[in-house]
């Protein structure tokens, strides 16, 4: 490979790696008129698969609550193989934690609001992320993480 190669970024392949739909009170739940209480998590992860290409995952967990019943939990795994080439490492773990999850939210969002719908709820719809902001955050915390270890 060259070292002055251009740098270059593209999708190689989006897909749904892992989807879960769970309403463990139905049918009684479906009488309930009171509307839950929603919580939504995100989580990313990416690895190496070698020759440039890396997946990224962004997994979004919806759990629907009434009381200490669960309404109905959804999770889905949206995830792509991307490959980058010639981008400096400084640049990486941004594209990777960053633009990757900008690009698979959609595809998410929409799997999300179909799961639920098909349930036979009514469809969640994801506010949009920012998921620079949630990278930036999360370097803080890992600057901070070795000030407040004691030292023996």
């Amino acid at each position: 490979m060259e070292q002055n190669e251009q740098p270059s970024f593209g999708i190689e392949k989006l897909y749904v790696k892992d989807l879960s739909v769970e309403v463990p009170h139905a049918p009684a739940i479906f009488l309930e008129r009171e509307a839950p209480q929603v919580e939504i998590q995100l989580n990313t992860t990416g690895q190496g698969l070698g020759d440039g290409a890396y997946e990224v995952v962004l997994t979004v967990t919806v759990t629907a609550t009434l009381g200490d019943k669960t309404v109905f939990l959804v999770e889905v795994g949206q995830a792509g193989i991307f490959r980058v080439v010639g981008v400096p490492d400084q640049q990486l773990e941004p594209l990777i934690a960053v633009a990757c999850p900008n690009i698979l939210f959609p595809y998410a969002r929409e799997t999300v609001s179909d799961a639920v719908t098909r349930a036979g709820f009514s469809p969640i719809v994801l506010q949009p992320v920012n998921f620079e902001a949630m990278y930036m955050q999360r370097l803080q915390q890992e600057q901070q993480a070795p000030a407040e270890i004691p030292i023996q």
